[in-house]
């Protein structure tokens, strides 16, 4: 072990000791919902680690333009960012590993299933060099594999982390580390050890990449998997912090066209624009897993690459949709500015974004409302399931 691998070992060591603190980021989620009764090698130890599933969700929208530019508005392939070769990948790879496409892969396990998933948080990782924010794009890691399995109704159990660097900066690999610490500490899961890559030249000075896998662990009997969804049940959303981790190559984009620094304020916003655009993701496992057990759950998306269009229907059984409402939630600004800034389309927006709902649940109409006007839990009722495949909006 090299001299700085033993010093970020030591610093990590001492990064995840228990604590008893609890990290609360509700402030950042939208409060404005009601049920509306008219809508019916680093490692601490050696570690190895198998999957029989692979989890393959392409962090991508499908533009609704033409990707060519030629409407003057963007989208994201115009962003570099190609779902049709996405979906290609998807194709051939399914040939190989019959089942891919769920949110989590399933490993069974007596009377239980193990339920893994794998993520990166993309093209944030621009934004966190640019603004030096390296502390909390640990939670977006985390967020993105826990918030994956636990919409299988899973407790996730460890998560083990990927730090790859072209020369090893001790101080800001250990602001990363903390940020993941974080994360696993808002899951209930442990950060059973990972790997450091020094690979000098392959990346530039200064910049690293991250990626991220977690493991949890549902009974089969309390297995979620959307089979029971029926037209007429709804969806309650939970609101977002922002962008979270995924559409970040068009975000981009749209600050070049804009003309504007992250240093500037968001219009509407006490916030710069690296300050919202930043905002760690949502880590929902908590309030989640507390609305599964008190029953009714029939299915949860996790609303990331795809926004509403590609993620809701992956949890229908075939010949359902989604109705969705139109402002039966507050859009935060982040997503406002985005769109104006970038002249985007209704649709691209919809199909690239969560637009402010991060995690949406397919419950029976008596259950959301529940789950609403109790008021434990910040949700709203954002549509309800059809008797029409895909998604159109009210």
């Amino acid at each position: 072990m090299t001299a700085v691998n033993a010093e970020l070992t030591r610093a990590i060591g001492a990064a995840i000791r228990p604590s008893s603190s609890k990290i609360d980021f509700s402030h950042r989620a939208v409060d404005r919902c009601a049920f509306n009764p008219s809508f019916e090698g680093r490692s601490l130890q050696a570690v190895g680690v198998t999957g029989a599933a692979k989890n393959r969700v392409f962090a991508m929208g499908n533009g609704s333009g033409s990707g060519d530019g030629s409407s003057g508005g963007l989208t994201y392939k115009d962003a570099g960012v190609d779902i049709d070769a996405g979906t290609e990948l998807v194709r051939r790879i399914a040939k190989m590993a019959p089942g891919i496409g769920g949110f989590g892969g399933l490993f069974p396990l007596g009377d239980s299933y193990l339920v893994a998933g794998t993520d990166g948080v993309g093209t944030k990782l621009k934004l966190a060099f640019e603004t030096g924010i390296h502390d909390t794009i640990g939670i977006d890691l985390v967020a993105m594999s826990v918030n994956d399995i636990v919409t299988s109704g899973a407790k996730p159990l460890f998560f083990l982390d990927y730090f790859a660097t072209s020369h090893l900066d001790v101080d800001l690999a250990e602001k990363v580390i903390r940020g993941i610490v974080d994360g696993c500490q808002q899951s209930d899961c442990a950060l059973l050890g990972g790997e450091t890559a020094e690979m000098p030249d392959f990346y530039a000075e200064g910049e690293y990449d991250l990626s991220g896998f977690a493991v949890g662990i549902v009974k089969k009997e309390l297995f979620i998997d959307g089979k029971n969804i029926v037209a007429g049940d709804v969806l309650i959303g939970l609101p977002s912090s922002g962008v979270h981790s995924n559409g970040f190559s068009l975000v981009r984009r749209v600050l070049d066209r804009s003309g504007l620094s992250l240093k500037n304020q968001l219009p509407g916003n006490g916030l710069t624009l690296g300050e919202a655009l930043m905002a760690p993701t949502v880590i929902y496992v908590k309030q989640v897993l507390d609305i599964i057990g008190k029953g009714g759950v029939k299915g949860i998306a996790h609303i990331t690459g795809g926004g509403f269009t590609d993620n809701i229907p992956r949890v229908f059984p075939k010949g359902l949709g989604a109705a969705i409402y139109n402002n039966s939630w507050e859009v935060p600004p982040v997503f406002k500015w985005i769109q104006d800034a970038g002249n985007i389309e209704d649709a691209e927006m919809r199909r690239t974004f969560n637009m402010g709902i991060g995690m949406v649940l397919v419950v029976p109409k008596e259950v959301g409302r529940r789950i609403v006007e109790d008021g434990e839990h910040k949700a709203c009722l954002i549509g309800e399931v059809v008797g029409t495949e895909g998604v159109s909006y009210l």
